[in-house]
C-alpha cells in the first residue's frame, strides 16, 4: 500500500518535472502538510528541477529533501535577476527548512536621521517605518561611531528628547540647557536657530552617512573662500575647522584612488555548516558601507549559489544601484546593467584583499565565540583541519606519536603518546625498551617499536589510530611504512621535521614525502608543535630514568657484600647514591647495619 502511493506520487511529480518550461523563474517543494520546505531558482526551470529527480544523490540532506517532497509549484520571470530577488523575498517570507537562512542582524546598530521637525541623529537597534532615514547596519561599532564623532563637531545638532514643534516654540515651552552653553547645540528649542538652516545641515550630514564627504569638503572649501574674500575671517576660520575635521576624516577612510565610485565588493568564506559573506560599498574610494554576515546552510550549496543570494539580499537591504560588482572568482550570475569584475591587482584588487580580510576575521570571530560555547568544537576543527591538509578518508580521532632515545646506542628506549580528539591521552602512552637492535639505529628501532605495538593491537582486537606521526622525517616515516608492511596494517602515516634550532618546521605526508605548507601560529601548527613536544619529552623522560637506574645500580652493584635487598632498603632511605655516598656511617648503619656500612663508606670513596 504504502510502495504503491510512493510510486504514484513519483509519477505525478515526474509528470510536473516533464512539463516545466525552459524559462527563467522560482520553483518550491511541498511536503504532505503542504508546506514549501525549499524555494530555488533558475536560469532553466526544466533543467534545473530534473536535476533533483534524474539522479541518485549522496547520503545527506539533498537525499531527505526529495523523499519529503510531494507536490512542486513553479513562478515563471523575466530574466534571472528577477528570479534572484523573487525567490530572496519567498524564503524570507516562508523561511523553508531545507533553505540557506540569513542570520539574524538585530544586533548590529544603525544611524537614524529622525523624521522631526528638527531632526536628531543617533544610533539605534530598533528600525521604525516612520519616514526617518536609516544607515547602516554597522558591524564595526568603532567605524559608526568615528562617523558620529565627526558630525556632532561639525555640526550643532540637537541631542535632547524635546518635542520641537513650531507651536511649542512659540509659547516658550523650553529653556535652552547645558549642550547649548558648551556650543554643542544652537538653541532652536528657543527659536535661536531656524529650521532651515538647521535642515541645510542635515542634508550635509545625510551626505556624510552617504559617503559623499568629498562633495561635502568642496562645498565647505568654496564657503571658507567667499567668506575670506568677503573679509568676513572669523566666520572663514569656522568653516576652515569644520573643512579640516572632514578632511582629516577622509584621509582616515579613503582607501583607494576617489577615482572609484559607485562600486560593491564582496567575499565570501564557509566552513561545514556555514557561509560568511563580506559586502563593501565604495564611494569616492571611501567604504560608505561595511557589513558582514552569515548564513545557516541547509543543502550542498556551492559557493557560488551562497554568493548570489548575499548579492540580491545586500542589493536589495542598501538600495544599492552600483553598475559594477567586485567578486573574488567567475560568477554565472547576470543583473540588469551590472558588471562583474574579478580583479587581479590595482586597486580594484587591493579592495577585495580588503574584503576578504573583514570576512575571514569575522569569521575567526565567530568560531572563537563558539568554542568558548562549546569546547569540544575546537578540537574537531583542528582534525577537519588535518584531514583537509592530508586528505584523510576519516577525521584522525585517534593521533599517535613515536620517537627514540639513546646516547651513542647505550640504553636505547622508544616512546608513544597518544592524542585523543586533539588532547593527549596520557593513560594510552606507552614505554618500550629496545630488544632487537644493537647500538644506535634510529629506523630500524622505530620498525621495532611500531611493529611491537600494531601486532599486539591486532591480536588483542583493540583500536588502531587515524593517523601515525613521527618524529623524524623521510627516514622515520619509511621505518614505520615497512614495520606495518611486515604486519599488514594500513595507517595513514605523516612525519614532523624540525629546523636547525630544533623547532618544528613543517609536516611531511605521503610516499615519496611531500612538505605540506603550514602557518606557523597558527591552532593547527600549535598542535602539532605539541605532539612533538610532548613524545620527545616522554621519551627522553623515559631513557634519563632507565640511565639513571643502571647507574645506581651499577654503583652498589661493585660492592662484595652487598645484596639486592640491603641496595632496595638504601635507595629507599637516601633516594641516590650521592646521597648514601654523602650520608654519615651511623646513618647508614641504622638501615645495614655497621660492617656493611662500612663496606659502602669504603667502596664509594
Amino acid at each position: 500500500m504504502e510502495s504503491n502511493k510512493k510510486s504514484s506520487n513519483e509519477e505525478y511529480l515526474k509528470g510536473i518535472v516533464s512539463n516545466l518550461p525552459e524559462t527563467p523563474g522560482v520553483y518550491q517543494y511541498l511536503n504532505t502538510e503542504g508546506v514549501i520546505i525549499y524555494v530555488g531558482k533558475a536560469k532553466n526551470l526544466k533543467r534545473r528541477v530534473s536535476s533533483y529527480f534524474n539522479k541518485e544523490h549522496q547520503p545527506g540532506k539533498t537525499r531527505v529533501l526529495v523523499s519529503k517532497i510531494v507536490d512542486i509549484r513553479y513562478i515563471i520571470v523575466n530574466s534571472e535577476e528577477d528570479a534572484l530577488l523573487l525567490e530572496n523575498n519567498l524564503i524570507k517570507k516562508y523561511k523553508p527548512r531545507y533553505n540557506v537562512l540569513l542570520k539574524d542582524d538585530k544586533t548590529y546598530p544603525s544611524i537614524c536621521v529622525q523624521n522631526e521637525y528638527f531632526p536628531r541623529v543617533f544610533k539605534t537597534r530598533k528600525i521604525i517605518r516612520n519616514g526617518s532615514s536609516y544607515y547602516g547596519p554597522y558591524s564595526h561599532a568603532p567605524s559608526m561611531n568615528a562617523v558620529l564623532d565627526l558630525i556632532k563637531h561639525l555640526y550643532p545638532l540637537r541631542s535632547c528628547n524635546l518635542s520641537l514643534t513650531p507651536e511649542n516654540i512659540r509659547a516658550g515651552k523650553f529653556n535652552v540647557c547645558l549642550e547649548y552653553h558648551i556650543k554643542n547645540c544652537a538653541g532652536p528649542c528657543i527659536g535661536l536657530q531656524n529650521q532651515e538652516e538647521y535642515l541645510k545641515n542635515i542634508a550635509q550630514v545625510k551626505e556624510i552617512l552617504k559617503g559623499n564627504t568629498q562633495e561635502v569638503s568642496k562645498m565647505l572649501l568654496q564657503q571658507m573662500t567667499t567668506l575670506a574674500q568677503e573679509m568676513r575671517f572669523e566666520e572663514a576660520q569656522k568653516i576652515k575647522e569644520k573643512y579640516a575635521l572632514i578632511e582629516s576624516y577622509r584621509a582616515k577612510s579613503e582607501v583607494v584612488s576617489s577615482i572609484l565610485h559607485n562600486i560593491d565588493v564582496y567575499s565570501i568564506e564557509e566552513d561545514e555548516g556555514s557561509a560568511f559573506i563580506n559586502y563593501l560599498h565604495i564611494t569616492n574610494g571611501a567604504i560608505n558601507q561595511a557589513f558582514t554576515f552569515e548564513y545557516k546552510k541547509r543543502l550542498s550549496e556551492t559557493k557560488e549559489e551562497l554568493l548570489s543570494l548575499g548579492i540580491v539580499e545586500m542589493r536589495e537591504r542598501y538600495k544599492s544601484l552600483s553598475r559594477e560588482i567586485i567578486v573574488p572568482f567567475e560568477m554565472d550570475l547576470e543583473l540588469n546593467n551590472v558588471v562583474f569584475t574579478v580583479p587581479q591587482r590595482g586597486d580594484k584588487k587591493k579592495l577585495l584583499d580588503l574584503s576578504q580580510l573583514n570576512v575571514k576575521q569575522y569569521k575567526a570571530d565567530r568560531m572563537k565565540q563558539a568554542e568558548k560555547l562549546n569546547p569540544e568544537q575546537r578540537s574537531i576543527r583542528l582534525m577537519k583541519e588535518i584531514q583537509q591538509e592530508l586528505h584523510l578518508d576519516k577525521l584522525p580521532m585517534q593521533i599517535e606519536c613515536f620517537d627514540n632515545s639513546n646516547i651513542q646506542g647505550s640504553d636505547p628506549v622508544a616512546a608513544c603518546v597518544v592524542f585523543k580528539k586533539a588532547k593527549p591521552s596520557k593513560k594510552d602512552y606507552r614505554k618500550y625498551n629496545i630488544k632487537t637492535v644493537e647500538g644506535a639505529d634510529d629506523y630500524a628501532s622505530m620498525r621495532e617499536v611500531v611493529k611491537r605495538r600494531y601486532l599486539r593491537a591486532v591480536e588483542e582486537e583493540s583500536p588502531l589510530p587515524d593517523l601515525i606521526i613521527t618524529d623524524g622525517g623521510k627516514g622515520q616515516m619509511s621505518a614505520v611504512k615497512q614495520a606495518l608492511m611486515e604486519i599488514n596494517v594500513d595507517i595513514p602515516i605523516a612525519g614532523l621535521a624540525k629546523d636547525r634550532r630544533h623547532r618544528t618546521s613543517e609536516l611531511l605526508y605521503g610516499f615519496p614525502p611531500q612538505i605540506i605548507g603550514l602557518k606557523q601560529g597558527t591552532p593547527l601548527f600549535r598542535l602539532l608543535e605539541q605532539i612533538q613536544d610532548e613524545v620527545h619529552r616522554f621519551a627522553i623522560t623515559f631513557h634519563r630514568d632507565k640511565r639513571s637506574k643502571r647507574q645506581v645500580a651499577s654503583a652498589l652493584d661493585e660492592i662484595k657484600g652487598i645484596g639486592e635487598k640491603s641496595k632496595s632498603a638504601l635507595l629507599q632511605e637516601f633516594k641516590s647514591v650521592k646521597r648514601i655516598k654523602e650520608a654519615s656511617i651511623e646513618a647508614l648503619a641504622a638501615v645495614v647495619g655497621f660492617s656493611k656500612a662500612q663496606l659502602i663508606k669504603d667502596q664509594l670513596k
